[in-house]
């Protein structure tokens, strides 16, 4: 058996200093294949994400729209103060209001305050809903403006779900 000598300045024996060219082309194959996978699965997960996001700003916004519209039949001073007379369901005129809060009318009560903050829409990133009000069609893209009964998002995206956001 004889040792050959490694060269000077090379701690490693000839035939081993490094990968081929060929173990770099299939290592690089293979880690584009990985990503080529990952990045659908990341997109889809972002999108449901955002989904969920949409979901529980509407949840918010309606049920705050709910109790804005049962506190119009406890306390008579919200209709008064508050809701032109051609508003007869006792739904708020602007979403604002939600945010700002109403005077019930009532001594000793607190003005009645329904959101913190008017929720982003996550798929428009603006604070920006479109509104329904309890006279329009279901299938309304305009609305009379007499009062919000319901809100919905203004993007033309669809969802996973194959429904557009703006059916949501």
């Amino acid at each position: 058996m004889t040792i050959r000598p490694a060269r000077a300045g090379s701690g490693a024996p000839r035939g081993e200093r490094g990968f081929t060219l060929v173990e770099l082309v299939c290592a690089t194959a293979i880690l584009v294949v990985l990503a080529a996978l990952a990045l659908p699965v990341a997109n889809t997960l972002l999108k449901r994400q955002k989904e969920v996001e949409l979901r529980r700003a509407l949840r918010e916004i309606r049920e705050a729209l709910d109790r804005f519209q049962f506190d119009t039949t406890r306390y008579a001073g919200i209709r008064t103060k508050h809701l032109n007379a051609a508003n007869e369901e006792g739904y708020p005129e602007e979403l604002k209001l939600l945010v700002e809060g109403v005077d019930t009318g009532e001594l000793g009560l607190p003005q009645l305050k329904y959101l913190r903050r008017i929720p982003l829409d996550p798929m428009t990133g603006n604070a920006e809903w479109a509104t329904r009000s309890t006279r329009d069609r279901p299938d309304s893209l305009f609305t009379d403006g007499i009062n919000i009964f319901d809100v919905r998002s203004k993007s033309d995206r669809v969802g996973l779900n194959d429904v557009p956001y703006k059916k949501w």
